[in-house]
């Protein structure tokens, strides 16, 4: 049996956690995934650690396996270019910035929608694209702690403590894996046209 998301193609402009994790299950399904790192060393997972594999985190490698990776410089005229050719013959869109900085790129969802009506875009950020929360930044510890899922942790009438595994980018990037994917399967561009 093939894998259900062999001939698409994602482009991820992801990184930390819970966004490689989202494109680490669309690559394990089949799909080609483009990751684009920054220049001057790239994803900062590469950093985490120890464990090192040829001097690259375990967290990158396992995160990041079976995906192909590019260096480009968003902040230019041609970073920006070959991204955009890129989207036009992919499927799949996947970018954990704060909210509006893509469009400071010139890679947000009503750009790239006109390059490619199929597209399938998805953004993951720490509070969702509206709202008073949008522009802060947050990780998996910031989400426990607001949730109140750290009063949980630990010893009665000590400190809360924070969980072995980031549970909450984990199940950040297990639900994004879907959201892409269904319409992207399920439809195919000609019969596609929102996106």
């Amino acid at each position: 049996m093939g894998l259900p998301l062999k001939g698409l193609r994602a482009i991820d402009l992801t990184q930390d956690f819970a966004g490689p994790f989202c494109t680490m299950i669309l690559s394990d399904l089949g799909a080609e995934v483009i990751k684009i790192e920054k220049p001057g060393g790239g994803d900062e997972t590469r950093a985490w650690g120890p464990p090192f594999v040829n001097g690259i985190s375990a967290y990158f490698v396992s995160l990041n396996r079976g995906k192909k990776s590019v260096v480009l410089d968003l902040k230019t005229r041609e970073g920006q270019r070959i991204i955009q050719k890129l989207v036009v013959d992919s499927d799949i869109f996947i970018e954990s910035s704060r909210p509006g900085q893509m469009a400071r790129f010139n890679l947000d969802y009503p750009r790239l929608r006109r390059l490619n009506k199929a597209l399938v875009y998805a953004s993951i950020s720490s509070f969702g694209q509206t709202g008073s929360y949008r522009d802060r930044l947050g990780y998996d510890l910031i989400a426990f702690a607001m949730s109140g899922i750290m009063a949980s942790t630990g010893e009665q009438g000590r400190p809360p403590i924070r969980m072995s595994i980031p549970v909450a980018d984990l199940a950040a990037g297990h639900y994004a894996s879907g959201s892409p994917t269904l319409p992207a399967t399920i439809s195919p561009p000609a019969k596609n046209p929102n996106g």
